[in-house]
């Protein structure tokens, strides 16, 4: 699959506006919707848990295109912690627990929009990729770490 593009930031984020979705980008989606110089193959949402909130996101990911069957469909209205689609015109990792992030409520009260863009705060990103210890994000801190002096720096995504 190609590598994740603005557009596709903006295709969820406009359709999930419509139906009144409450999520967060986060990962490394996140942080390249901050300024981050990189790239990834998904978009990565943190997604509130709350059952009204799930079944308007299985519509609003059919409407984007997402062939969704019947039992994923019930795994992200049920929230099941991590659910990966590739069945839509690009992929797209929906998670309801993220390591390293309490409670989405948390994440919601430290989030910056970017564009519009409702993004996990710099600080949770890094906690999450720590808490993962995967190799391929342990490898990334050292530069997510650098990324966030920079924009401590220029004042953007302050505590």
């Amino acid at each position: 699959m190609a590598a994740f593009e603005y557009r596709q930031a903006q295709e969820i984020r406009d359709r999930f506006n419509l139906y009144g979705i409450r999520y967060l980008f986060i990962g490394k989606s996140a942080a390249i919707l901050l300024g981050f110089p990189d790239t990834t193959q998904d978009a990565d949402l943190f997604v509130d848990k709350n059952p009204e909130n799930c079944r308007a996101l299985v519509a609003a990911l059919r409407e984007i295109g997402f062939a969704l069957s019947d039992a994923q469909a019930g795994e992200i209205v049920r929230g099941k912690d991590f659910v990966q689609l590739k069945n839509g015109p690009f992929d797209l990792d929906l998670v309801f627990a993220p390591d390293g992030i309490e409670k989405f409520e948390d994440a919601w009260r430290r989030h910056v929009e970017i564009e519009g863009f409702p993004v996990c705060h710099i600080d949770d990103i890094i906690a999450s990729k720590a808490a993962t210890n995967r190799q391929k994000d342990r490898e990334s801190l050292p530069r997510l770490r650098s990324f966030r002096s920079y924009l401590r720096s220029k004042n953007v995504g302050r505590s």
